[in-house]
């Protein structure tokens, strides 16, 4: 039964300075078919029908429009909310809906990432949370209390957006990650710039309302009028067939009447489709650890809290559309951009007589300078593979473009805390990534692999065709690392330091046994389906359906299987609990809380509430502190042996050609070897007898799903052993693919190929080599373009250059960044 709004009087919506100048005709704002406001046919007398002359008009941005969602929650409410984010987007996308709101429980989470994803496909995002506000201020609260009512912001400019950040923040760093309650102090001082909604029956005025307490409902909804100022609060109004939501309804407009606080129309949406209301109800039970049997679950009262259309909600709230396209208005009014940050760096202060690309530069060369006798020593014993004079070359090339892209303070940042470590005798490894290839990072110990002599390109770590932020990242001992991130809270600030936030989603073993526990399946049935799902990574159920007959024969003859594997298949991949990553850290230039919104998981850490994603669209120095065992291992071992046999061993000078080391390889003997010890590894290590580090470099690239199932370690065992020739399309191709015989299997060999055969430069090779990698269509076509016509301008037959890119087009799937894998080994 809908609500009966005709006994209600006329509502008056109040003016603000937000008004826009331009009226629009009365009656719902552009709905295809609707009856306009001052027709009397099939019309219910009633609140619509009333002071539609004080509307407030909507401009331009939002125009044809009669309704716009503003309270949505994603996945990321954790485990109460299966409104992923692309697929929200996209059907707001496919309705022609021109705005959407995410207001998630208590968080931001979501935010970057939605306004990233919203913007992309050309619906206007609108930044919000649903809070939890404490019954009382911070002055009067008592801490035992556990109450909290619901209140939706939304963010209406740039102010509103860092005070909803200080908000939400405020939520977590003064409470508890379960409970991140928010209250009355904390509006007050963030206010200005936000929108607020009264929120659904857990709002401290409908909660007032539904208990009969009308003064009090009232006297609450005054107060917060006051705090956010005349026209920046409404009433909300919502109707998913409850009898309560009726009550309270009524009780709404006639609170609207007598304030003159306007009402607003939305739909508490947790899900996009209707059928997914069993999803959901599983999904809570997943969050409270009960199952579906259990009589004492919270168990959803209606399956309304989807996606609804502007139609479903036009047919809800036919009797009051100013309700509806009050949310129009609203929308417009919000016009928040997620930009990013105008200087990613903290200030690395350099000493007096210095500029940070002066500073940088001195460092570099005395660095290069204590790297030189070995290098001088290679190059006498013939061991060197390029001479001194290209070094040189290639060291001021790379100082160029570092100070060139106004990446100087980056490098001394990380240059500076690498520093401290090796002071402090706190293992570092020798680097990890992409910037194995920088000569500058050798020069600094930053890393210790020489690019040079390992074919290692510097424009696979940065080059000004692609300009993004580099990525260094450092392995340090697992027992000491927190030292080197305590060294850089103490130099940066402890306010500008924080960990970054991640999530553990449900995986498709994980979503099958969550649901089979919610669904009252025994744990050894749940057990015996989720083994029937193929171990591979990142698989989807989909997939494992159709790789797994017997998983798909009991799905298809057991009802109960049945809806098992279809819940799960609806809730796989969805965020399930917030987590500390493993690595990751931002190092901000000004207080974070000015940026991003900060969140305090259960160990007190306090970490970033937007994901790593989101921090490098957002600019911000984003650098992983790794805690690796095996150098605490390595550590412990040097210790050991000094103190036991009194030989003192420095693990980086450790030769390289051992030929018993390879032996050990040879014969599979590497049994917490990092890399080389599992079952499968062996066995390759025994096939293909490995006589030289790039031997176990080749083995790390090619040890992955793509290349095992593609037969490639079948052929280059092959080709290692005689047993298949190794041939060259070109000669050119020889001295770039004789290390892997004749296979293209580095990132850095596509790279150089596009480079030696059609002048590609180094930067522009890296962009092709990337738009393999994604094999997007469009790009590849229009670099395939490019290539045949380089070719074509160096003499190389089209019918080679034609073969030749398809075959980089292939392996560039499989390929992967060799100067992450050379330390590795």
């Amino acid at each position: 039964m809908k609500p009966d709004y005709r006994t209600s009087s006329e509502i008056v919506e109040q003016s603000s300075h937000h008004e826009p100048s331009k009226p629009t005709e009365p009656g719902f704002v552009g709905f295809e078919g609707a009856v306009p406001a001052h027709s009397s046919t099939n019309r219910p007398n009633g609140p619509g029908d009333l002071g539609r002359e004080n509307s407030r008009p909507v401009s331009k941005g939002i125009a044809g429009r009669n309704f716009v969602h503003l309270h949505i929650h994603t996945d990321y409410s954790l485990l109460d909310g299966a409104c992923d984010i692309s697929e929200l987007i996209a059907e707001a996308a496919r309705r022609g809906m021109p705005a959407v709101a995410v207001t998630d429980h208590g968080n931001l989470f979501a935010a970057a990432n939605f306004f990233h994803e919203a913007t992309t496909h050309g619906v206007k995002p609108i930044i919000g949370c649903e809070v939890n506000l404490a019954p009382l201020d911070s002055r009067g609260r008592d801490p035992s209390s556990q109450g909290s009512n619901h209140l939706v912001l939304l963010a209406e400019n740039e102010e509103g957006y860092r005070n909803l950040i200080r908000i939400v923040s405020a939520g977590f760093l003064g409470g508890s990650p379960s409970d991140p309650r928010v209250d009355q102090n904390v509006l007050a001082q963030h206010s200005k710039g936000i929108i607020a909604l009264s929120g659904c029956l857990r709002g401290e005025v409908a909660e007032a309302l539904l208990a009969g307490n009308y003064d009090q409902a009232r006297a609450n909804a005054h107060r917060l009028c006051e705090i956010f100022g005349k026209g920046n609060f409404f009433l909300e109004l919502q109707d998913h067939g409850l009898e309560e939501q009726k009550v309270v309804n009524r009780e709404l407009v006639r609170l609207s009447r007598e304030t003159a606080i306007p009402l607003v129309a939305t739909n508490d949406c947790h899900y996009l489709a209707r059928s997914d209301a069993r999803a959901q109800e599983v999904l809570m039970c997943i969050r409270s650890g009960k199952t579906m049997s259990d009589t004492s679950r919270i168990k959803p009262a209606t399956d309304q809290l989807y996606f609804k259309t502007a139609q479903e909600m036009v047919q809800v709230f036919h009797e009051i559309p100013e309700a509806l396209e009050r949310s129009v208005v609203i929308a417009d009014r919000c016009n928040v951009k997620i930009q990013p940050v105008a200087n990613s760096f903290p200030e690395f202060r350099v000493p007096e007589g210095h500029t940070t690309g002066s500073y940088f530069e001195k460092v570099v060369r005395e660095g290069f300078a204590t790297r030189l006798p070995q290098l001088e020593r290679l190059s006498m014993e013939k061991r060197l593979r390029h001479p001194i004079t290209e070094y040189e070359h290639r060291l001021s090339r790379e100082i160029s473009l570092i100070q060139q892209m106004r990446l100087a303070g980056y490098f001394l940042i990380v240059w500076d805390f690498i520093l401290y470590a090796r002071a402090q005798e706190i293992p570092v490894g020798p680097g990890r990534g992409s910037a194995a290839g920088s000569l500058v990072s050798y020069a600094l110990r930053i890393t210790d692999i020489d690019p040079l002599q390992y074919g290692l390109l510097f424009e696979r770590f940065l080059n000004p065709e692609r300009v993004s932020m580099p990525d260094i990242d450092i392995d340090f001992c697992a027992h000491r690392r927190w030292e080197v991130i305590d060294y850089v809270r103490r130099k940066y600030g402890e306010d500008r330091v924080a960990q970054i936030i991640t999530f553990g989603t449900m995986g498709a073993k994980a979503a099958i046994r969550d649901v089979g526990r919610a669904l009252d399946i025994s744990y050894g049935d749940v057990d015996r389906i989720a083994k029937l799902v193929p171990n591979r990574p990142d698989i989807k159920l989909e997939d494992a359906l159709k790789l797994s007959p017997a998983l798909d024969a009991l799905r298809q003859k057991n009802e109960r299987v049945k809806e098992l594997v279809e819940i799960a298949q609806c809730l796989e991949g969805r965020p399930r609990h917030a987590s500390t990553h493993a690595a990751g850290i931002v190092i901000a230039p000004q207080p974070l809380a000015d940026t991003v919104p900060l969140y305090k998981s259960g160990k007190s850490e306090t970490m970033t509430q937007y994901d790593m994603n989101a921090l490098e669209r957002l600019g911000l120095l984003k650098i992983d502190f790794l805690g690796l065992a095996t150098l605490t291992v390595l550590d412990d071992a040097v210790r050991l042996i000094s103190r036991h046999r009194g030989i003192e061993l420095d693990v980086s000078s450790l030769p390289l050609d051992d030929a018993a080391t390879y032996a050990l390889f040879s014969r599979g003997d590497t049994t917490g070897v990092f890399q080389f010890e599992s079952d499968g590894m062996r066995d390759i290590l025994r096939r293909y007898q490995p006589t030289r580090l790039e031997d176990l470099t080749a083995l790390n690239a090619l040890y992955r799903p793509g290349p095992i199932k593609g037969g490639m370690i079948n052929d280059f065992i092959a080709r290692k052993h005689g047993k298949k020739k190794v041939a060259y399309d070109l000669p050119e191709l020889e001295d770039l693919l004789s290390e892997t015989y004749g296979v293209i299997l580095y990132q850095e060999q596509v790279m150089q190929i596009a480079n030696r055969l059609a002048g590609f430069s180094l930067g522009d090779a890296d962009i092709l080599r990337r738009a393999m990698g994604k094999k997007k269509h469009e790009e590849m076509a229009a670099q395939r373009e490019n290539f045949l016509a380089g070719c074509s301008g160096r003499k190389v037959s089209a019918q080679k250059a034609e073969k030749i890119f398809d075959l980089m087009a292939e392996f560039a799937g499989y390929g992967f960044n060799k100067s992450h894998l050379l330390p590795s080994t």
